[in-house]
């Protein structure tokens, strides 16, 4: 079975659930959940349901608002990435609050700075 990659923006409503759209074929679906795992399966059936693409072969890109990404990995410090992107944390809460939208530039710095957090984790060897 082919495997069809299909980009799911998620983004945090005032309700605190996770809202997403896909935009396929002609259609711009979109749902709200309380995961990103219910949401995923969501999206699955609307495109079934209007596209006839099978769930089994669906594979998602998920690109993420700011706010949605610190709820879907609330580990994350706020703080403390702020601080490895060089921001003010004060203006980063407001961002994940939703209080102000980052700009371009903004959301590629934090982009950045959690894909070089990331890689370091990759490189980290725990012994017992």
């Amino acid at each position: 079975m082919r495997t069809v990659k299909i980009p799911l923006t998620i983004e945090r409503g005032e309700d605190k659930q996770f809202w997403g759209r896909v935009e396929y074929g002609e259609n711009l679906l979109t749902d709200f959940a309380s995961s990103v795992s219910e949401l995923e399966e969501k999206m699955k059936d609307l495109l079934w349901d209007f596209e006839e693409v099978s769930p089994e072969s669906v594979q998602f890109e998920h690109l993420f608002d700011v706010s949605a990404l610190f709820q879907r990995f609330d580990f994350l410090k706020i703080s403390n990435v702020a601080e490895h992107a060089g921001m003010n944390p004060g203006l980063l809460r407001q961002y994940v609050s939703g209080a102000k939208s980052p700009s371009l530039d903004q959301a590629k710095k934090i982009e950045r700075t959690l894909h070089e957090l990331a890689t370091e984790l990759q490189k980290v060897t725990i012994v017992a």
